[in-house]
């Protein structure tokens, strides 16, 4: 996928309705050195990142339902960002979810360490009564590779908010759901399941390998 393809959501022309979105931006962070004693100067990320005018440029609005739910992962440095993003894609923020990982040695960070990252949740349109509410906005869920994200969060998105769903930078498949981004797995084939129109949008018939 191109740069200008991860712009414009290529793959996705002409295919709209979806009340649920997940992203998860790859936003302009740097990672961070392996030794967090050491003070070795931050490395670049193994994968392109977008600036965030960059993705406030992404047309999500025009995949998305009239009434909708929206969430968008973030990291502290990015997070008033991230209230912009929504208003760009057209929606209204409305709560921050928190996970707190649990410390491992010496995170980065100057006078506080950084062992969390955030979602935040918005909606457009109007909203109906969700079929269930879920009693905290924070969790403690365990670590995965770097980015990866638990995959209980998206079942406490099943929980809330109606499909058809989709996922933005996905990096895998999900039973339900339709997926979108360069790290989703291919399929028996071998074929990209990146962004071709006749393969990102459906509803996956199996379990992610």
């Amino acid at each position: 996928m191109t740069a200008a393809g991860i712009c414009t959501l290529d793959g996705l022309v002409g295919l709209s309705g979806f009340r649920c979105i997940v992203a998860d931006p790859p936003w302009p962070v740097r990672q961070p050195p392996r030794e967090w004693k050491t003070g070795t100067a931050n490395a670049p990320l193994p994968y392109r990142t977008m600036t965030v005018d960059e993705i406030k440029a992404m047309p999500v609005a025009s995949i998305a339902a009239k009434s909708a739910h929206i969430y968008v992962w973030t990291v502290n440095r990015f997070v008033r960002d991230t209230y912009d993003v929504l208003a760009s894609w057209g929606f209204t923020p409305a709560m921050l979810l928190t996970w707190c990982k649990t410390p491992m040695g010496i995170g980065p960070g100057r006078q506080y360490a950084s062992t969390t990252e955030f979602v935040l949740f918005g909606w457009r349109g109007p909203q109906e009564r969700e079929p269930e509410r879920i009693e905290r906005n924070w969790w403690n869920w365990p670590r995965g590779r770097h980015s990866e994200k638990p995959e209980a969060f998206q079942d406490i998105v099943e929980r809330v908010s109606p499909g058809p769903r989709i996922e933005l930078f996905a990096r895998r498949l999900r039973l339900g759901w339709t997926v979108w981004g360069n790290e989703v797995e291919a399929n028996a084939e071998g074929e990209s399941r990146a962004a071709s129109a006749d393969t990102v949008r459906r509803d996956v018939g199996a379990q992610p390998r």
